[in-house]
């Protein structure tokens, strides 16, 4: 195990706050002398279960204290989520059915194993405990807090100004979030900038019942591609962990340049020495675009074998840099017998290929699309495929029809 100096390094590497740096030391040096990991939670909503670059952040920064020998207790709000947690909103969740929490849950744990270490990792359904309360335990938990300073939420606060309705049941979230930190004995609970209300509610109950106190870490929202908004599906400016190796590859060359440093510190497993190292070539003028390019083959490793990075790389440089077409094209398999263009356009969506179907009509009518090297026209669109056909949309994205 490292020294808790070195440890401190890591775990703080990106970080948007931590409350408090000074105790975090303390329960590493503890930690350290009794060899004994430290207990790590996250709570997760499983309301929505696709999962991003910018969900990774928080991700990335469990796998990092993985690494560094302490456990990782993630908690599956399916009893919180039948509530659904307000934070952002200008009105409260709609509540989510059993069988919706389940179903999200199971897609949830899925993708959270693309990046953390599974054989690290301890998953817990918060009904465990909370379904058990009885309503004098109830009644206890909600004496432990008040109605002022619920209303200290932004969210809260927002809605009761406006005059929009307040469900007495969702003051009751946070309460139900510190129940969590309380059962698991938390030491560091992590989560977005969004959720700070709802972690330090976890160190102020913990407090009460005489437990140490958790360490809370924030950290930062993730832009996107665009390099301003936050990384959204819906905004079209995001890196899915699922998309393939070669459309994950180019979208990370497509980041701003400014974006690149970031995106070291919230996307990888870098060191933060060698991170300080790739700051110093950038102010020496080390060309940005070889140093996304590092960048681009790093982030893909985290979610593709090695050979399916290999082939991202020989692909974009085919591509984007020699301006052929690769000889090693991503493949789109077709089942039926009679797929048109127009059929296969949902594919090219997921694919990561299109934001959108009226994009891609777009592109056609620019002439922006081809079919071996032929470009269309809005009346090609029920052009039948054939097995082997290459698509070419816009400059630089191709697949091969497999039939």
């Amino acid at each position: 195990m490292l020294s808790p100096k070195e440890q401190l390094k890591i775990i703080l590497k990106g970080v948007h706050q931590c409350v408090n740096e000074e105790e975090l030391l303390q329960k590493l040096e503890k930690s350290y002398l009794k060899k004994k990991p430290l207990i790590i939670k996250l709570g997760l909503d499983p309301s929505a279960p696709d999962i991003h670059l910018g969900h990774t952040v928080v991700l990335r920064k469990i796998k990092q204290m993985q690494d560094l020998g302490h456990t990782a207790i993630i908690v599956i709000g399916d009893f919180t989520g039948k509530i659904g947690d307000p934070t952002g909103k200008s009105k409260g969740r709609v509540a989510l059915t059993d069988e919706q929490v389940k179903e999200n849950a199971q897609t949830y744990c899925e993708q959270i194993f693309k990046v953390i270490d599974k054989d690290k990792t301890i998953v817990r359904f918060n009904s465990e405990w909370l379904s058990k309360l009885n309503f004098e335990e109830v009644l206890r938990l909600a004496a432990t807090t008040t109605v002022a300073r619920m209303l200290e939420r932004d969210d809260f606060q927002t809605r009761y100004n406006n005059g929009i309705p307040i469900g007495l049941h969702e003051f009751f979230y946070p309460l139900m979030q510190a129940q969590d930190s309380i059962e698991l004995k938390a030491d560091i609970e992590l989560g977005g900038t969004d959720q700070t209300f709802n972690i330090l509610m976890g160190r102020t109950l913990q407090k009460t019942v005489g437990q140490e106190q958790q360490i809370a870490i924030f950290m930062p929202i993730l832009e996107g591609l665009d390099g301003i908004e936050k990384m959204s599906k819906s905004l079209g400016n995001y890196i899915g962990v699922s998309e393939l190796a070669e459309v994950m590859f180019k979208k990370v060359m497509e980041l701003p340049d400014e974006l690149i440093i970031r995106y070291y510190e919230l996307t990888t497993d870098e060191h933060p020495d060698d991170i300080n190292k790739i700051k110093k070539e950038l102010a020496d003028g080390v060309n940005p675009r070889d140093i996304k390019y590092r960048l681009a083959k790093i982030i893909t490793s985290l979610y593709h074998t090695q050979l399916e990075v290999e082939k991202a790389v020989s692909y974009y440089d085919a591509a984007f840099s020699k301006k052929e077409i690769p000889d090693d094209i991503p493949t789109m398999l077709i089942e039926l017998e009679k797929d048109t263009l127009n059929d296969i356009i949902p594919k090219l969506i997921a694919y990561g290929l299109v934001k959108s179907r009226s994009e891609f009509i777009r592109l056609i009518k620019q002439k922006g699309v081809q079919i071996n090297g032929i470009r269309l026209n809005e009346d090609d669109l029920d052009q039948v495929l054939v097995n082997a056909d290459v698509i070419k949309i816009g400059k630089k994205k191709f697949i091969k029809i497999i039939k």
